[in-house]
């Protein structure tokens, strides 16, 4: 028997998909990458996961898992691969709300997860634009971000276990409840961020939180990036470290939100240089409920901090959300950064981490350089600034390779110089496969070749993504 009909039996032959059957699967959704896998498996059980990578192994075919293919680094490409899409492994297991942990497998998508903790008067605090297609799975294998890092960790700090199905087919069962366990080495963390490359997650034990009783959410002006720490600072001071997000939308932002999306509009005109969106939220009753004015005092704390801060000039304007209505609607307008983004041609995306007093300096030396690079290059920001985290696209003026990979490593090279990472929360796949070469600590890539090796010999398992050859 072949592959495609080894497959069937083990799937199903409706669960076996190729040709233009398997065309949605093949590239992914920016448009950047467009691969011919020699078939797609649909498998719905962490057994038939087993069963597929086994017989890929007998075939000698490669073995490339997609989620919900939300990914920007093009790394579930592949050409003459077997691709395992996990779509069909969307079972919430259990939601333990005395333990604040959910049980569910690697196809659940997000906006289930928050439904079903919700259910249960629970937060799960993963959450960015991607999140009604993204699944757990593509998010752990890429350790995401998103939003409330600042206040919860990324997807890594939220993960207590995991099961993981090996090339070999074995089943490697660290589906831990347990927030301390110190019996050697910690593999979870091996498999979180590997992109598939040592094996395929198929289940995971995720934290929970309790749900915000209120939100305090305020779209701000401010003279500069300086400032504008100054403003988080003063928050998290006032509050116990209660603030979930702090973003950061530069002028260039604004100018295209209003050109692609007009219908979300703008808080302020004229457009300032520096616009943040900062959101705390708190479980805590007297931090919730309504005074006698009808006020809610974590909302009042934010105001009196703003006041402040206005009066000593650091921030020039500002808008507090007065309910969820408007609360949404600034939320639409950080959350639409990809959408925006799209139809700009040629392009080169980043994804830099800085220390928090660099990104001001990240920003100015990068515009510098590129401008001496590339005359006319056009720039497109947008930061989680909480976390120092950016996305910073470049437009330049000519579709070419060299050109491109020129402008990479320029930001590249700006990071390094301020005690940054050129990759923060999108993962390696194959676009920064280049910057791994250029910028990875060699003895660290020695290593991380070691461990692909020992897992994965054949190299079969996602080859040619996130350690350069």
């Amino acid at each position: 028997m072949g592959l495609v009909e080894d497959l069937q039996a083990a799937v199903g032959a409706g669960n076996v998909l190729t040709g233009p059957d398997s065309a949605r699967y093949a590239r992914d959704w920016m448009g950047r990458y467009e691969g011919q896998p020699v078939a797609v498996a649909r498998p719905g059980s962490t057994a038939e996961v087993a069963a597929c990578v086994k017989i890929a192994a007998r075939h000698g075919v490669p073995v490339v898992p997609i989620s919900g293919n939300t990914g920007l680094v093009g790394g579930t490409m592949t050409t003459g691969g077997l691709m395992l899409t996990l779509e069909r492994m969307n079972r919430i297991r259990e939601v333990k709300r005395d333990s604040r942990l959910v049980i569910a497998e690697a196809g659940v998508i997000l906006t289930r997860l928050h439904e079903a903790a919700e259910a249960q008067g629970l937060y799960f605090p993963l959450w960015f634009g991607a999140r009604g297609s993204a699944m757990l799975g593509g998010v752990l294998s890429t350790n995401a971000g998103g939003s409330n890092v600042l206040r919860y960790g990324s997807t890594r700090g939220l993960c207590l276990g995991l099961e993981v199905v090996l090339a070999d087919g074995r089943v490697l069962n660290l589906m831990s409840e347990l927030h301390k366990d110190n019996s050697g080495y910690d593999l979870k963390n091996l498999f979180i961020g590997a992109e598939g490359t040592l094996g395929i997650i198929t289940a995971a034990v995720m934290k929970l939180v309790p749900a915000p009783k209120a939100h305090a959410t305020a779209t701000v002006a401010v003279r500069s990036l300086t400032d504008a720490l100054t403003l988080l600072n003063r928050m998290q001071e006032a509050t116990g470290n209660r603030v979930e997000a702090f973003e950061f939308m530069p002028r260039t932002y604004s100018e295209r939100l209003r050109e692609a999306r007009p219908d979300l509009g703008l808080p302020f005109d004229p457009i300032p240089e520096v616009t943040i969106l900062i959101e705390a939220a708190t479980t805590v009753p007297t931090e919730a409920t309504p005074d006698d004015a009808g006020e809610i005092p974590l909302v009042t704390t934010l105001e009196t901090i703003l006041a402040e801060l206005m009066e000593a000039g650091l921030v020039t304007d500002a808008v507090l959300a007065r309910n969820e209505q408007q609360r949404r609607a600034m939320w639409e307008r950080r959350e639409a950064a990809a959408e925006i983004s799209v139809g700009l041609h040629p392009e080169v995306d980043t994804d830099v981490c800085l220390p928090l007093d660099k990104v001001e300096p990240f920003l100015a030396e990068a515009l510098r350089r590129l401008d001496a690079l590339d005359p006319g290059a056009r720039t497109l920001t947008v930061a989680h600034l909480g976390d120092g985290n950016l996305h910073f696209t470049a437009y330049p003026t000519r579709d070419e390779a060299r050109l491109k990979d020129k402008v990479m490593e320029t930001v590249e090279d700006v990071v390094a110089e301020l005690g940054g990472s050129f990759s923060a929360e999108h993962g390696v796949g194959l676009s920064k496969l280049n910057s791994m070469a250029r910028r990875k600590d060699p003895v660290a890539l020695d290593v991380m070749r070691a461990l692909k090796a020992a897992l994965d010999p054949d190299n079969r398992m996602n080859p040619g993504k996130v350690i350069p050859g």
